[in-house]
């Protein structure tokens, strides 16, 4: 019976851990969400890892840390960004919690889009390394959005 209560205790303690994981990386990307919203550079940028790459949505838009901090700088100090709004975020974690990948569904100037992201864990603190943003077109309307990127 002790065998059984110890093993009960170890996974409801995984368990815990996995989902205090998930808690504390979602508050991290909404917190840099926030951080774009309200211009605030150093916070934004401060939760990257230094070989940080930004894909956007424009054709050639690969960005690296320090090319996306001096492209978004002008953006920042004016005091308007961008605001992007996760409704959805699922994550995926590697088998040794040091690694974690999410999707999630935005809501942004653009209307909806989605953003995937990773994240890794160095010395207890988790950083973004990267970012790829996309917008949204549903299949039926392809033909026509290939026609607009013509024009």
């Amino acid at each position: 019976m002790k065998k059984i209560v110890a093993f009960l205790f170890v996974i409801a303690l995984f368990s815990f851990r996995s989902s205090t994981s998930e808690k504390e990386l979602n508050l991290l990307i909404d917190n840099w969400h926030q951080a774009a919203s309200e211009a605030n550079f150093d916070n934004y940028f401060g939760l990257m890892n230094d070989d940080f790459i930004f894909l956007g949505t424009a054709p050639g838009e690969r960005w690296g840390k320090n090319e996306f901090a001096e492209f978004s700088k002008p953006y920042f100090d004016k005091g308007q960004a961008w605001s992007f709004k996760a409704s959805n975020r699922n994550w995926q974690f590697s088998k040794n919690k040091k690694m974690a990948w999410f999707d999630e569904d935005l809501e942004t100037w653009m209307e909806g889009c989605r953003g995937s992201g990773i994240l890794v864990k160095k010395r207890g603190e988790w950083k973004i390394v990267y970012y790829n943003l996309t917008v949204l077109i549903e299949n039926e309307k392809m033909k026509e959005f290939i026609e607009l990127r013509k024009m």
